[in-house]
């Protein structure tokens, strides 16, 4: 293209584009399983290069390489290196968020390192974690990494640390770690660090610019948007490591994504911008109301100068966002009346979709963390987690007024 894209949605719409040979001006659904080749030479030729393209789809697919070039070319915007060059980074797509975190850590680790995380991470990451990885002699070190002055005696007093996997804002807590200077201490221990950017999406939050290695997104979330499709992809800046070591654990797991879901994501990609906006906007209003309320005892929104990571959010994030999370006067018991009380807002796990979404996590996304565990992270048994979604923001605030005040 002669000119840059200067814009968040230019970039989602255009980037990645692939022009079909049919000349559909949507990139087609590719629902193949493998790919034919003009000749002998040419089956060579693209078992033999880097880029495992029109092979065979657990390789790789069309539909999957547009989503990959288009999610990379939004956490990439605008960034540059050192020596003042365009950022580029590579992706691989996922059937799922869990895929494409497995290809993360099993591509970087063995037995014997050790990963470091913090407290309060999405459920099935905690259970990946200590369940499977920790199963096969990797080391699991969960610290309170809010508290920086902690950090390196950890480094000092765990040397097997080779990665450093970061989750800001946290799930369901909606805390905040510094990635910038998490990242400068990995780094001066030799550790890689990843960013599970899945709340912020790269148009609130971009990690790379921090230095990070690797960016992991649940797509089945707010880059859908719509709730179609499961999916999950892993960016990297090392092209090199993303295209051998990385991509062959992503083929020999299987974690593969498929056409049709690329299809769908492709298609909530090009309106990231436009609802997130509308998205950020009912979440700080949603989350004023709340904390204003006689009924609630509080709020995590990292746009309430109240929250412990308000002035950290606005440093590393252009918006708070529209996740949060609260606790009613009434604890658990006033929770589930208010669950069951909701009118238009839907009641269901997940997040990132138009409609706004309310769950109990203590019961659901975190139902396989031990309670001491939960609790000791601030996911107590009355909390109630929201996704506020696209509707008009008078309709909601009434849904939960009602739902409060019944």
């Amino acid at each position: 293209m002669k000119n840059e894209l200067t814009g968040w949605s230019s970039v989602a719409v255009h980037s990645g584009n692939i022009q079909d040979p049919n000349y559909a001006h949507l990139t087609p659904i590719y629902a193949t399983s493998t790919f034919v080749f003009d000749n002998a030479e040419q089956g060579m030729e693209r078992f033999g290069s880097l880029d495992k393209e029109n092979i065979y789809t657990r390789w790789g697919n069309p539909s999957f390489k547009v989503c990959e070039q288009k999610i990379a070319a939004l956490e990439a915007f605008g960034l540059k290196n050192e020596d003042g060059t365009a950022l580029e980074l590579k992706a691989l797509l996922h059937a799922s968020g869990q895929a494409a975190m497995s290809t993360l850590f099993f591509s970087n680790l063995v037995s014997g390192d050790a990963i470091l995380s913090h407290q309060s991470l999405y459920g099935g990451s905690y259970e990946l974690m200590t369940k499977i990885l920790a199963g096969v002699g990797i080391e699991i070190i969960i610290e309170d990494l809010s508290d920086l002055s902690i950090l390196e005696s950890v480094f000092r007093k765990h040397p097997n640390i080779k990665l450093v996997h970061l989750e800001t804002p946290a799930n369901p807590t909606i805390r905040c770690v510094d990635i910038e200077h998490i990242t400068r201490v990995a780094k001066a221990y030799g550790a890689l660090v990843s960013v599970d950017n899945t709340f912020a999406t790269p148009y609130l939050q971009q990690p790379f610019k921090y230095g990070v290695d690797f960016v992991f997104h649940s797509t089945t979330k707010f880059l859908n948007g719509h709730g179609t499709a499961i999916g999950g992809i892993l960016i990297g800046k090392n092209i090199h490591f993303m295209k051998t070591k990385a991509w062959k654990w992503y083929a020999l797991l299987g974690g593969n994504g498929n056409p049709f879901d690329a299809y769908l994501l492709n298609q909530g990609l090009k309106t990231l911008e436009l609802r997130m906006e509308k998205h950020c906007e009912n979440g700080a209003a949603v989350a004023e109301y709340l904390n204003s309320h006689i009924k609630v005892d509080h709020v995590n929104y990292i746009g309430l100068p109240s929250h412990p990571d308000f002035l950290l959010a606005k440093k590393q994030m252009r918006h708070p966002g529209p996740m949060l999370s609260f606790e009613l006067k009434g604890g658990l018991e006033a929770g589930k009346k208010f669950i069951d009380r909701l009118e238009m807002c839907t009641r269901a796990v997940s997040l990132g979709t138009v409609d706004t979404l309310v769950s109990h996590p203590a019961s659901m996304t975190h139902v396989g963390v031990p309670k001491e565990e939960r609790l000791k992270y601030g996911i107590t048994d009355g909390l109630i987690r929201m996704s506020v979604g696209i509707e008009n923001i008078k309709d909601i605030l009434n849904d939960i007024e009602q739902a409060i005040d019944a």
